[in-house]
């Protein structure tokens, strides 16, 4: 009698997807992470607004 073992079991591969991808909703599809702050005073938006102006934007 053979007392070598046979072949490893392999993993299931992965199954293949053929839904709508458009019908899920992605992270871009949220306002989340979009640039939003918590509020602030005015003076702070003052001071970006400045930092952040455009050289020919005097």
């Amino acid at each position: 009698m053979s007392t070598t073992p046979g072949p490893e079991p392999r993993a299931p591969r992965p199954a293949l997807v053929f839904d709508d991808p458009l019908d899920q909703q992605t992270s871009d599809d949220t306002d989340r992470g979009w640039g939003e702050r918590p509020e602030g005073d005015s003076a702070a938006d003052l001071k970006r607004f400045l930092d952040e102006k455009p050289p020919h934007h005097i």
